[in-house]
């Protein structure tokens, strides 16, 4: 059985090549090439952090575009931090409230996901359609909130107010996006593609995000110097230390044969290469002491 007809009609909407879509199953199994090592952090924490059921929606991007309203030019979602907008600055963020448990004031966001074949409530709003991303917001099913630590060593704490990009919105430019599209029963599959998923199968999206610090700045001028990927090994490059790394995983429930697509930069045409996330640490010391411990003994804890 197929159901690519359905994003085909997507791709035919949004002037696209039938490549940005793919059904799941002809999709390779995604081999795990990282050893782990004896030093490794094998733990996790799970924090849950709702699925933004306030509908916490704007245009702003703080990490890339701090104090420019609608700077982001697409809609983006929340969880965490509910006081997170363009304005926002560090003391604002810790002084706001929160959707996640044990008191983690973080905010997580990325680009909503759109069914294009009805009309938006901001059809002719900025971030929405005045930027070419037309269509209903489709609210998440779920998100989860996970930080694991590294396969060859000790974490240590990530800064109060460490900044962090994964994925790049300029992606269908600059080629160097790290989109991650699947569906719920197909977790060992992945692709940058929009994938065709079974009746019944929720599109999931995957944001892994970088975790060797550069022991300093919680910022940097492009806003990703200061915190890279690790290499293909899991080892982190010399001068820079392993953190907790992030993982967030959104899935969305499209209703069968209706065509969807995220939001973007106008250019970027709603590539889903584009597809990305950002994360400000606002977690009290106390509780990212503990999520340190917790990966570095290797439990499993929420």
């Amino acid at each position: 059985m197929r159901w690519l007809s359905a994003l085909l009609v997507l791709s035919l909407a949004a002037g696209c090549s039938e490549s940005r879509t793919v059904e799941i199953d002809e999709v390779p199994v995604a081999v795990d090439e990282v050893t782990t090592t004896g030093d490794a952090s094998t733990g996790s924490f799970t924090l849950d952090c709702g699925r933004n059921e306030r509908r916490h929606l704007n245009a702003d991007n703080v990490v890339i575009t701090p104090g420019r309203p609608f700077g982001a030019h697409h809609t983006h979602e929340y969880v965490g931090n509910t006081g997170t907008d363009a304005h926002s600055t560090d003391e604002s963020l810790a002084a706001a409230g929160t959707t996640c448990s044990a008191g983690d004031l973080s905010t997580y966001y990325w680009p909503v996901l759109r069914l294009t074949d009805r009309t938006g409530h901001d059809e002719h709003a900025q971030g929405g359609g005045a930027h070419g991303n037309t269509g209903e917001v489709l609210p998440p099913d779920r998100v989860s909130v996970t930080f694991t630590g590294s396969p060859v060593s000790e974490v240590v704490a990530m800064p109060r107010f460490l900044r962090a990009i994964t994925g790049d919105p300029a992606a269908a430019t600059t080629g160097r996006g790290r989109a991650r599209w699947s569906c719920t029963g197909f977790e060992d599959r992945w692709t940058d593609r929009y994938p065709g998923c079974a009746p019944g199968s929720r599109v999931l999206r995957a944001f892994e995000f970088p975790s060797c610090w550069d022991g300093r700045n919680t910022d940097s001028p492009g806003h990703r110097a200061h915190l890279e990927f690790p290499a293909p090994n899991g080892v982190c490059r010399q001068g820079t230390f392993p953190v907790p790394r992030l993982r967030l995983v959104v899935a969305q429930d499209v209703p069968p044969g209706r065509p969807f697509a995220v939001d973007s930069f106008p250019e970027q045409h709603r590539d889903p290469r584009t597809d990305h996330a950002m994360f400000i640490n606002v977690m009290p010391d106390a509780l990212m002491a503990e999520v340190v411990t917790c990966l570095n003994t290797g439990r499993a804890c929420s």
